[in-house]
């Protein structure tokens, strides 16, 4: 099998609409084209006009129950990802990432918080529509064809079927997918089930993308190819949100680092601002130290 790559065409074509909000309760409709070339020129620090709030969270607590307590997994967690931002959210392994992600997704209902999507309460049908997610681990019914599987997902969005037809092709070429789309998906390795996720995310061509661990399960080559995919979905006004471990993949990304750590916010900074901190000690280093520093006030 010859294996694609995610940058050998573009995922979206160039009739690909975003929708910029205008400040004034409008949409502009966009021609799909990246910033500078055509497609309306960008606000300040590279968002487009607007810039207004998509994700506002604020004192998000999220608590599991067990049979003797109650484990309180995020603690009072304020942030907001404006439109046009790619905002990456670190953090050790059980700090909070997959708890807050999940709520931002109306998948679990915090203990107290708020959070908003596109203006509208978590998990409604209507910031759903315009968000593409990739869940950490992606479990997929396995007797269906991964063709099958994006017209489930875009049926699910209201894609009309005909521009699924033109669509799904396009996009499993782009993940590398296109000589298997007819194969059922409990034969696809998990990498290959990784990309899959990735083409079901952005089936709907969404206005915000959130990826739970951003390149897990791929390999060294997808995880740079999503890069560059990122990069162009970027230039062309996307919000992005995304958790991962690899510092050097939040460095090649975002606009801006959240860190979390034992459930609280740790640092929210700027990347140019992060790596002004980090100095030559690198990000890791920098990013450990604060985890020192946080430890030892308690």
């Amino acid at each position: 099998m010859r294996r694609g790559t995610f940058g050998e065409r573009r995922l979206f074509g160039p009739g690909w609409r975003s929708r910029r909000s205008c400040g004034d309760g409008r949409d502009e409709v966009g021609t799909g084209e990246p910033s500078g070339s055509g497609g309306g020129a960008p606000c300040g620090g590279g968002a487009p006009c607007g810039g207004g709030p998509v994700i506002e969270v604020e004192d998000l607590v999220v608590e599991y129950k067990t049979r003797r307590r109650k484990v309180r997994a995020v603690q009072g967690v304020s942030f907001r990802v404006n439109e046009g931002e790619c905002v990456g959210f670190i953090g050790p392994n059980g700090a909070g990432k997959s708890s807050t992600i999940k709520a931002l997704m109306g998948f679990i209902f915090p203990a107290a918080g708020r959070i908003t999507v596109f203006g509208q309460p978590a998990g409604t049908v209507e910031s759903k529509l315009r968000i593409g997610y990739l869940p950490e681990v992606a479990l997929y019914y396995p007797f269906l064809k991964g063709t099958e599987l994006l017209k489930l997902y875009g049926g699910l969005h209201r894609v009309p079927p005909r521009t699924l037809r033109e669509r799904i092709p396009r996009l499993l070429e782009a993940v590398g997918l296109s000589e298997v789309g007819d194969r059922l998906i409990r034969n696809y390795s998990k990498g290959m089930q990784q990309r899959l996720g990735i083409a079901q995310a952005l089936i709907a061509e969404p206005e915000c993308l959130i990826f739970d661990e951003l390149s897990s399960g791929l390999d060294p080559v997808g995880r740079h190819d999503l890069r560059r995919v990122l990069l162009d979905l970027k230039a062309r006004g996307a919000t992005i949100f995304f958790s991962s471990h690899e510092l050097h993949e939040v460095e090649a990304l975002c606009d801006r680092v959240i860190a979390i750590h034992k459930g609280e916010v740790l640092f929210d900074l700027p990347l140019a601002a992060l790596k002004e901190r980090a100095g030559a000690a690198g990000l890791e280093e920098c990013f450990m130290s604060l985890i020192r520093e946080r430890e030892g006030e308690r």
